[in-house]
């Protein structure tokens, strides 16, 4: 296997993987999506709340925010050894609001969340994210509470607004055939073409996404296009909880535990079948 990173900047990551099958792929791109966990707000209780929006609306959009993720302190609220529905400091993270309009409007951001002063790392990824509006004499006060979940069970915890993959794009052109008439740059919705001299060159083979418009547009079938079935191009969007590096990350760990399991269940499994089909012929 070899990995090669690609583009990579605050918010985004693209890399190339070779020499592996679209089955481990996919299984790569659904633990990103669905098994990574991150940290969110889950339970809201609201002490006053003299605002337009209702309790039940307001607790959504707290939901929604995007909190900074510290995987190597806590653990999911199932794996904790508290067992508790409130949680503990091992599972859980409290965050405060307190807001109030007094003689004009006034706009709650994200950044009117007050972290916990045990782990202040936790807050919210933006402080401009627009919670709600408090008219002149408006007040709101309540308790939040932030855990680690994964994406199987709500998507409010998906570490990732895209993830997806493509396979590697290959282009062959008949020097022979090619006439530089020009068509394939123009249909080329990616400008992967270019025309330099007398060749016809291929500039952005990574941003070919195989939809064939050059094939059609040439005359003369001078261009071929096809892909490599064990080489993938991933393309990563984080929300901001986790780096999009350490979703990858924690995606392969979450992987290989799974194989491992797997693996020693069916070791488990065999011996168990290999010992009933030992003793079967002495009982007779």
């Amino acid at each position: 296997m070899e990995i090669k990173v690609l583009n990579e900047d605050a918010n985004t990551l693209s890399f190339l993987v070779k020499d592996i099958s679209v089955p481990l792929a996919n299984a790569l791109r659904r633990t990103m999506i669905a098994e990574v966990p991150t940290m969110i707000i889950d339970d809201v209780v609201i002490i006053e709340n003299t605002s337009a929006m209702y309790d039940e609306v307001l607790t959504h959009r707290l939901g929604l925010i995007p909190l900074v993720t510290d995987l190597d302190t806590y653990v999911l609220p199932e794996e904790c050894t508290c067992q508790s529905e409130l949680g503990c400091g091992k599972c859980r993270v409290t965050l405060t609001l307190e807001a109030e309009a007094k003689e004009e409007l006034k706009n709650v951001y994200s950044g009117d969340l007050t972290p916990d002063a045990s782990n202040p790392m936790i807050h919210p990824i933006s402080d401009k994210i627009l919670v709600t509006k408090l008219a002149p004499g408006q007040r709101i006060r309540l308790e939040a509470y932030a855990r680690l979940g994964t994406g199987q069970v709500h998507a409010k915890w998906q570490p990732v607004s895209v993830c997806a993959y493509k396979f590697m794009p290959r282009i062959q052109i008949s020097r022979k055939k090619c006439d530089l008439c020009g068509k394939c740059v123009e249909a080329c919705p990616k400008k992967v073409f270019s025309l330099e001299g007398n060749e016809l060159k291929v500039v952005n083979l990574l941003e070919c996404n195989l939809c064939r418009d050059c094939e059609k547009a040439c005359p003369i079938d001078a261009i071929g296009i096809s892909y490599d079935k064990s080489s993938f191009i991933f393309q990563l969007e984080s929300v901001g909880g986790l780096p999009n590096r350490r979703v990858v990350t924690e995606a392969t760990k979450i992987l290989e535990v799974k194989a491992e399991t797997f693996i020693s269940s069916l070791k488990t499994a065999a011996g168990g079948e290999y010992e009933a089909e030992k003793e079967e012929p002495g009982a007779g």
